[in-house]
């Protein structure tokens, strides 16, 4: 069974950074996880579960949320099957539990189209 871990979460300050790898590992999933699309969502307190960012299996195409865009960027080490997000000029609303996800299908920007997600790991942002 295949499975994403979320690392790297915790305390970040306003105008700081953070980077989250998510790791693939399961011996199938990590083999086919570099030809997967590959995401990441949040959800904050109160709120629905959002879409942050997503990459194409190549890493030739990506995709942000307007809120994140610029400040936000999601990459890969394939040799590692590990998926980041670097999180720079940090804001209080970038508080969410924040969630890796890869699907074998094309890109998507919704939950529904993604199959495999992590456990989501909480990113606090203080003023």
């Amino acid at each position: 069974q295949g499975q994403l871990v979320e690392s790297g979460g915790g305390l970040g300050q306003a105008g700081g950074s953070l980077r989250l790898p998510c790791a693939a590992s399961g011996r199938t999933f990590s083999s086919y996880f570099s030809s997967y699309t590959k995401g990441w969502f949040r959800r904050a307190p109160g709120k629905e579960r959002e879409f942050v960012a997503a990459m194409t299996w190549s890493g030739g195409r990506t995709y942000y949320a307007d809120s994140v865009k610029g400040r936000f960027t999601i990459s890969r080490d394939n040799a590692k099957n590990t998926v980041y997000l670097q999180m720079n000029s940090l804001k209080p609303e970038d508080t969410a539990v924040y969630y890796c996800a890869a699907d074998p299908r094309g890109i998507a920007t919704d939950v529904g189209g993604y199959d495999y997600w992590g456990q989501g790991i909480q990113v606090t942002v203080s003023s």
